[in-house]
């Protein structure tokens, strides 16, 4: 119960935290397999999830908000795609982002090669590891973000925005479809998150 209250509290605070900085309220909340969530009520732009993390034998809280935003298409390698038109753009999600920690260099494929799906076309590499990045589609890389190379930082402070990697002209449009929305990619991560 005093886990409940306390929880509850928290999620109150860190709830006009978030309103203010993401421009989102009311936020509602619920309880579940241990797992605080947090979801937006009116809006269709945001999903976020708090989670509790053990550590050793001790119960730590550690909340940490995790942005899934609606519109976007995710992987389960934590890759998200959002398609417009002719091109999709490709980047990795606030939740790799958030495991790999401060990331500091970014290795990105030249513009005119091509990618297959769940196959590597870069890395990611931050003060804790080095990650290889899938592609959720296959197609032509007709963009890259050269902005990365300098500041590598734009994948933790903006990896849907400022942090895309590539861009790509979709070759067969239906992997899409195949690739989770962000209810399905919230949940994929409480459970990956859980079993660790």
């Amino acid at each position: 119960m005093a886990l409940r209250i306390w929880a509850s509290s928290t999620a109150n605070a860190l709830r006009l935290s978030s309103a203010t900085r993401l421009h989102f309220s009311p936020l509602s909340r619920c309880f579940s397999s241990g797992n605080l969530h947090s979801y937006p009520s009116n809006s269709p732009s945001l999903c976020s999830f708090l989670k509790f993390r053990r550590q050793n034998r001790n119960l730590t809280y550690a909340l940490v908000s995790i942005a899934v935003l609606d519109g976007l298409k995710y992987a389960n390698s934590h890759e998200w795609v959002k398609h417009e038109g002719s091109v999709a753009t490709i980047g990795i999600t606030d939740h790799a982002q958030d495991h790999l920690g401060e990331v500091v260099f970014v290795e990105l494929p030249d513009i005119g090669g091509s990618v297959t799906k769940a196959n590597g076309f870069g890395a990611v590499e931050s003060v804790k590891a080095t990650s290889d990045v899938n592609s959720p589609i296959s197609g032509e890389i007709v963009e890259v973000n050269t902005n990365l190379k300098e500041t590598p930082g734009l994948i933790n402070s903006s990896p849907y925005e400022a942090g895309w990697m590539i861009k790509v002209k979709p070759s067969n449009p239906s992997e899409l479809e195949a690739l989770m929305g962000p209810k399905e990619y919230t949940k994929f991560c409480e459970e990956e998150d859980g079993a660790h």
